[in-house]
């Protein structure tokens, strides 16, 4: 009888631990997600997971000219229900994981075909697109990465003092 009740306590335990792991919004860099209809009529969908300095520097979590899963966990993902250009490129409508290579004065924003994977998985011959956007250093100090997009189709990364953008038209 001992041995059935720790077997069972075992087997509950082991259930909880489990669904604990599984409860995304109770990890160190917890999922966010946006969606935003811009002026255009486009849908963008933006999920992503929000890492924190928690005092570090910036450049020893995101090293300069490398790429970067542009976030944490399972890779950022962005979709559109339509057509659009990104920075004056066609992108056509889908859904893409999300990369960035961060440059001191230029960035680059990768769209890539494969999205349902771990965001360390990055394979440049499945990307769709890159673009270039400026570097902006020196903005208020946010603690944890952010993603923002408005209606005009602006869309933010935001981190530490540091801050990229990309239009979606």
């Amino acid at each position: 009888m001992k041995n059935l009740f720790f077997l069972l306590a075992f087997v509950v335990g082991f259930s909880l631990s489990a669904n604990a792991q599984q409860d995304k919004s109770k990890r160190q860099s917890p999922p966010d997600s946006l969606t935003v209809k811009i002026a255009s009529g486009a849908t963008i969908k933006i999920n992503y997971s929000r890492p924190s300095l928690k005092g570090r520097e910036l450049v020893t979590l995101v090293p300069l000219n490398q790429v970067w899963r542009t976030g944490a966990n399972e890779a950022t993902t962005f979709e559109v229900d339509r057509d659009v250009k990104i920075n004056g490129k066609d992108l056509k409508a889908g859904k893409y994981s999300l990369y960035t290579i961060p440059g001191e004065i230029e960035s680059t924003i990768i769209f890539n075909k494969t999205w349902k994977q771990w965001g360390t998985q990055h394979k440049p011959e499945d990307d769709v697109l890159r673009v270039q956007t400026l570097t902006k250093v020196g903005n208020p100090e946010v603690e944890m990465f952010t993603i923002s997009a408005d209606k005009n189709g602006k869309v933010q990364l935001a981190w530490g003092d540091v801050s990229l953008s990309f239009d979606v038209k």
